[in-house]
C-alpha cells in the first residue's frame, strides 16, 4: 500500500517551505521515523519523518521546489523495515566491485572535447606553431574552441600562468535570502548610527578564572563571557529604557521587559534566537539557555517562536577575531551591541601604564528615537558594570 509523505503543519506566519534535500531517492527503504527530507523556511529546517517502514516509491517535490502545508512530497511503499545496515550494502557493494569497475571510470573520464587537442591534428597553423615554439604538451591545455579545440587564446592562457577560471552559481538559501530581506530593510528604515567605547575585562576574566571550576560544577555549564555582557546589558537598560524601545508606525512602544536576542553563526547563516525575561535570569540561567539554543541553531532543530521577538540584541564579533565594527540592526529593535576581540593593550591606571584584556565594544542604534546621549550613556553604564562586576551581580 502506497502512503503519501505529505508536508507537516508549518509555524504560525510561515505560508511555504523550500524542499532542501532529500535523504533518500526513489528505490532506497526507509524505517519508519527516519529523516526522510529537510524542509527550510525562513529561518528553520523542518524534518519530515518516514511515516512507516518501507521503501520511497516516488518524489513529487524536487529539491529546490517550494511547497505548501499538507501538499504531497512523494510516496512511500509500506513494508519491512529495513535490517540495521542494509541500506548501506548498495554502496558497499559498488565499492567492492573491483578490478571490473576500473574500465567503466576510465571511459567515464575520458574527455572527448579534448581529443582533438591530445592529437593536435585540429590545431589551426597558427595554435601549432606556437605550441611547437613554447614547446607545450596540448594535451595539457583544456580547448574551449568548437568541439574543444584549442586556441591561441587557450594557449596563451596557459603560458601565462592562467587556466580554467571556474564559476558556480547557486541559488540562495531560504535564510539568507531572508537575512538580506531584513538587513536591507534595516538600512532602508532606520537612521542608523553607531558609537564607541572600551572596556577593561581584568575584573570579569579575574572572577571566571576563580570559579569557572566551581560554576561547571554546580550548574553543568561553562561561565562565558555572554553572560556577563548580557546581565551589563539588563543593567543599562533598565536606566535607559529607550534603548530598549521600539518604534510601531507612529508611536514608540517601551517595553517593561527585556527579551535579548543572541546572534548565532550557522553553516545555513546567522539567527538569532531570543532569551525572554534576562532581567530575571541569574548568569547559570542565562550560559544554560545559550548554549541550549546554540546546539539547537547548529543541528537546525531550533524552534521559529525562539527566533521571533526580542526587544535588543547582542552580537560577538570576537569569536572570529572581528577587532571593530559597526553591527546593523536587527529590525523593528532600536539598538544592537556588539562585542569584538579581546586583545591586551596598554591603559593608563593610576598614573601607572599598564597591560590589560581591552575589548572595544560598539553600540548600533535608531537615531529616530535614540539621541546620541542615550546611546553613550547606554554604552558607559555598560561599560561600568563590566570593570566592576561585583556591583552588578549585588545590585548595587
Amino acid at each position: 500500500m502506497s502512503i503519501e509523505v505529505k508536508v507537516p503543519n508549518l509555524p504560525e506566519s510561515v505560508s511555504d517551505a523550500t524542499v532542501a534535500k532529500w535523504h533518500k531517492k526513489p528505490g532506497d527503504a526507509i524505517a519508519r521515523d527516519e529523516n526522510l527530507v529537510d524542509l527550510e523556511t525562513d529561518k528553520v529546517v523542518l524534518e519530515v519523518p518516514a511515516p512507516a517502514n518501507g521503501v520511497l516509491e516516488s518524489i513529487s517535490a524536487e529539491e529546490g521546489d517550494t511547497v505548501t502545508e499538507a501538499q504531497v512530497l512523494g510516496l512511500l511503499a509500506e513494508g519491512e523495515a529495513p535490517a540495521a545496515g542494509e541500506n548501506d550494502k548498495p554502496a558497499q557493494k559498488k565499492d567492492d566491485e573491483g578490478p571490473s569497475a576500473a574500465p567503466r571510470t576510465e571511459e567515464k573520464s575520458a574527455s572527448p572535447a579534448k581529443a582533438p587537442a591530445e592529437g593536435g591534428d585540429d590545431m589551426a597553423p597558427s595554435v601549432r606553431k606556437m605550441v611547437a615554439e613554447n614547446e607545450v604538451d596540448p594535451s595539457a591545455i583544456e580547448g574551449s574552441g568548437r568541439a574543444g579545440r584549442l586556441t591561441k587564446g587557450d594557449v596563451l592562457k596557459h603560458l601565462q600562468g592562467g587556466g580554467a577560471r571556474p564559476e558556480e552559481r547557486v541559488k540562495m538559501s531560504r535564510l539568507r535570502s531572508r537575512i538580506a530581506e531584513r538587513m536591507k530593510d534595516a538600512q532602508n528604515t532606520a537612521a542608523i548610527l553607531t558609537s564607541f567605547n572600551e572596556v577593561n575585562l581584568q575584573a570579569v576574566m579575574d572572577i571566571r578564572a576563580r570559579y569557572k571550576e566551581d560554576f561547571i560544577k554546580r550548574h553543568d555549564v561553562k561561565l562565558g563571557f555572554m553572560s556577563f555582557f548580557v546581565k551589563a546589558c539588563c543593567e543599562a537598560l533598565a536606566k535607559h529604557p529607550v534603548v530598549n524601545a521600539s518604534i510601531d508606525g507612529d508611536e514608540i512602544v517601551y517595553h517593561g521587559f527585556q527579551d535579548i536576542g543572541i546572534a548565532v553563526s550557522t553553516e545555513r547563516g546567522l539567527i538569532v534566537p531570543v532569551l525572554r525575561d534576562v532581567q530575571h535570569m541569574g548568569l547559570a540561567d542565562i550560559e544554560g539557555a545559550i548554549a541550549d539554543f546554540a546546539g539547537q541553531a547548529r543541528k537546525g532543530t531550533i524552534k521559529l517562536e525562539d527566533l521571533q521577538g526580542g526587544t535588543f540584541t547582542i552580537t560577538n564579533g570576537g569569536v572570529f577575531g572581528s577587532l571593530l565594527s559597526t553591527p546593523l540592526l536587527n529590525m523593528p529593535q532600536s539598538a544592537i551591541l556588539g562585542m569584538h576581540a579581546i586583545k591586551e593593550r596598554p591603559v593608563a591606571e593610576n598614573g601607572q601604564v599598564v597591560i590589560r584584556p581591552m575589548m572595544y565594544i560598539a553600540l548600533s542604534y535608531d537615531h529616530r528615537i535614540v539621541d546620541g546621549k542615550d546611546a553613550v550613556q547606554f554604552l558607559v553604564a555598560v561599560k561600568e558594570a563590566l570593570e566592576d562586576p561585583a556591583r552588578m551581580l549585588l545590585g548595587l
